[in-house]
């Protein structure tokens, strides 16, 4: 029998505490139905907290650090051995439909980008091109996060054949004409947004190899919830801002912390001591600047994305299960990266890593293999997931891929693969560069140059409000955990081939 089929759901920056079946303030009632009918593993981390660097690492199993990506603005060089390239060689049918984000939204001449502005509103250009790109031979994607300018490519061209000629009155300026002010309340009709595209074209694909009989690997790429904060209605009022639980910073929490920590919580601070290349920098801001109204209204209006996002994710699975493809198939469902709205007094995403940022949802499903119901806290890693599919496809993993196969803990999820996690952020070439490695009870973070660092006891302290860095009492610990985390560095550098001779 041929590998079973395999289709990778995710969202775009979404808290792992956002899934109903956990959380009662959030209704997903098809992310819950995963959860019945799967595993959920509790402490699943992303191996860079943006979208360019993990999503490349995704497909690539490899850490930022070694793929090349290693920021947003960078691109994954296309000579890449990716998953779906061997996935392909297995027989397996590959296809990518959604966000994509493996290259920047710009271009130069040694760096084109299929992604950049020059090429999105290319609109001749999409209608011919639909692979093969990363693997994935067929490959429709939308670039933009809500009413972005960065709307184009096979989602604009879905709009227009739908009947949608006036689409660019839903986008902002300079390929729109949508009001800038216009917040919370998106007026373009739901069978007009890229959640229903996604959902529409992946049916229509799982029809396509239903019909040919061939394995296949399909990823179902959405990218909500990620702001601008935008949802049609009537998901934009679906939550309650006064009933919604909205967090806050503890007082006193920022002052053991690394300064640019405390900086957020500034008015107005100075970050251009930071800035090397002159890009943005995530997070590197005043997070203090929301009124009380905005801060409840947004977190109101993601819950809403995701709710939406979770009714569309249902249209897959019910596909899935009509065709009768959902017994064969593995499912996963997992997200990039985690999101800010409020916790420790931040905002979306940056140089932060709490668990709000680097711990992601991480469901499994495959009916007769991995155990229904179940919840696990065995630690999983986003850049497991490309030699896990090649296990569980029966394929080779080729030395290149520095994460780990956790098929045998998916099937037995009381078992584990890891004794750690590592993520990275490396968003300026020396001013902003830090690595975290995280244990089942201990995190620690070091930076580039820097003698501050984070070292946070998750057992006792799970909201992190206590760095113990720079505690005497707790130096011994700190110095086993530098050696475990010099440990983890050499024990994650890839070997391309085996040795085969003594010289």
């Amino acid at each position: 029998m041929a590998g079973p089929n395999i289709l990778l759901i995710t969202s775009d920056q979404q808290h792992w505490n956002t899934i109903g079946a956990f959380n009662p303030e959030i209704r997903t009632p098809n992310l819950d139905r995963l959860v019945r009918e799967g595993t959920t593993f509790s402490r699943a981390y992303c191996p860079n907290p943006t979208c360019t660097p993990t999503r490349a690492s995704i497909v690539t199993g490899m850490y930022p650090s070694q793929h090349g990506a290693w920021t947003l603005g960078t691109k994954l060089a296309e000579d890449r051995i990716t998953v779906g390239d061997l996935l392909r060689k297995e027989g397996y049918r590959t296809a990518l439909i959604g966000k994509a984000h493996f290259q920047p939204v710009f271009s130069t001449a040694e760096y084109p980008s299929l992604e950049g502005k020059e090429k999105l509103h290319d609109f001749e250009f999409w209608k011919t091109f639909s692979g093969p790109y990363y693997g994935f031979e067929r490959a429709e994607m939308a670039r933009n996060h809500t009413n972005e300018w960065l709307v184009g490519q096979h989602y604009a061209l879905w709009m227009e054949k739908r009947g949608c000629a006036n689409w660019r009155d839903y986008f902002m300026p300079p390929i729109g004409t949508m009001d800038p002010k216009s917040k919370y309340r998106w007026a373009i009709p739901e069978n007009y947004h890229y959640n229903t595209w996604i959902a529409e074209r992946s049916g229509e694909l799982l029809d396509d190899y239903k019909e040919s009989g061939e394995s296949f690997f399909l990823w179902a790429s959405f990218p909500d919830p990620h702001p601008p904060y935008l949802v049609p209605e009537p998901w934009d009022t679906m939550y309650d801002p006064e009933s919604i639980t909205v967090p806050t910073v503890t007082p006193g929490e920022h002052d053991a912390n690394p300064p640019h920590f405390r900086m957020t919580q500034e008015r107005n601070p100075d970050f251009s001591s930071y800035r090397e290349t002159g890009f943005g920098i995530h997070g590197y801001h005043s997070h203090v600047n929301l009124t009380e109204e905005d801060r409840k209204k947004q977190v109101a209006v993601y819950y809403g994305m995701i709710s939406f996002m979770d009714r569309c994710i249902g249209r897959i699975l019910d596909k899935l299960d009509a065709l009768g493809l959902a017994d064969h198939t593995v499912v996963v469902f997992t997200t990039d990266h985690g999101h800010f709205f409020g916790q420790h007094g931040l905002q979306a995403k940056g140089g932060f890593h709490y668990e709000d940022l680097i711990r992601v949802p991480f469901v499994v499903k495959y009916p007769g293999r991995v155990p229904a119901g179940k919840k696990s806290a065995s630690l999983q890693s986003l850049v497991d997931l490309a030699p896990t599919f090649l296990s569980l496809a029966g394929a080779r993993i080729p030395g290149a891929m520095t994460g780990i196969d956790q098929s045998a803990v998916w099937f037995d999820p009381e078992s584990k693969a890891r004794d750690h996690a590592i993520c990275e952020f490396r968003h300026e070439p020396t001013t902003i560069h830090q690595k975290t490695y995280v244990d089942e009870r201990y995190k620690m973070t070091v930076y580039y140059n820097r003698t501050y660092g984070e070292l946070f006891d998750l057992a006792e302290d799970p909201g992190e409000l206590r760095n113990l860095w720079d505690d005497e009492r707790f130096r011994g610990l700190k110095s086993e955990l530098l050696l475990k985390y010099i440990w983890a560095e050499l024990g994650k550098e890839p070997m391309p081939m085996p040795r085969i001779s003594g010289a």
